[in-house]
């Protein structure tokens, strides 16, 4: 009898021993004093950006070309010092004939002095007398010449008409480019390089 007595208490002496499962189950992180783990949120949706106005465009700049200027033709003495400048920067050798640009007298020894460079004419006389088409009037305002197509025939020196081309000693016609090499050798500041709109 008393065996049986202990079998029958053994599950109850059990059961009181054991803590109730349920209180443990529902008892919250913060019922029993921990730090509850934060669960990630979702990040929140960025708003559509709005189209932001469309910048204006800088204005373009007005195209330049530079222009051999005769600033102060009543300074001029003479002294070719640009025509041996220009033609030692162009063939290698100091050449009246080979000059770019033309010191003239007027009125004899005791004249002024004129210098003769191209001015880019509007309707250039030149351009209309060359048959091959060697001469050529860019955008810019500019007279080049293409010596492959030039046939030596002199016409454009003719029909100039400040006589700003000749023909150099090889045949071919010879012109002022504008490059204002020849400004840094007058010794009295007779020559400007200037920038002119294309």
């Amino acid at each position: 009898m008393s065996e049986s007595l202990e079998i029958q208490a053994g599950p109850v002496a059990a059961k009181a021993a054991m803590p109730e499962m349920k209180d443990v189950q529902r008892s919250s992180p913060q019922d029993r004093g921990e730090k509850a783990e934060l669960q990630p949120k979702s990040a929140p949706q960025a708003e559509p950006s709005k189209a932001e106005p469309a910048k204006p465009e800088p204005a373009k700049k007005p195209r330049k070309r530079r222009r051999l200027k005769v600033a102060h033709p009543e300074r001029c003495i003479g002294c070719l010092s640009c025509m041996f400048a220009c033609s030692r920067i162009h063939t290698g050798h100091a050449s009246l004939i080979d000059s770019c640009i033309k010191i003239q007298t007027q009125g004899g020894i005791e004249g002024d002095f004129r210098v003769v460079v191209c001015r880019g004419c509007e309707n250039p006389p030149c351009v209309r007398a060359c048959p091959a088409g060697a001469l050529e009037r860019r955008p810019d305002g500019s007279v080049r010449l293409n010596k492959d197509l030039c046939t030596k025939c002199g016409k454009c020196s003719d029909a100039c008409l400040i006589g700003a081309i000749s023909m150099g000693k090889e045949g071919t016609p010879i012109k002022c480019q504008h490059c204002g090499g020849c400004v840094a050798f007058c010794p009295h500041g007779v020559l400007e390089l200037e920038e002119v709109a294309a």
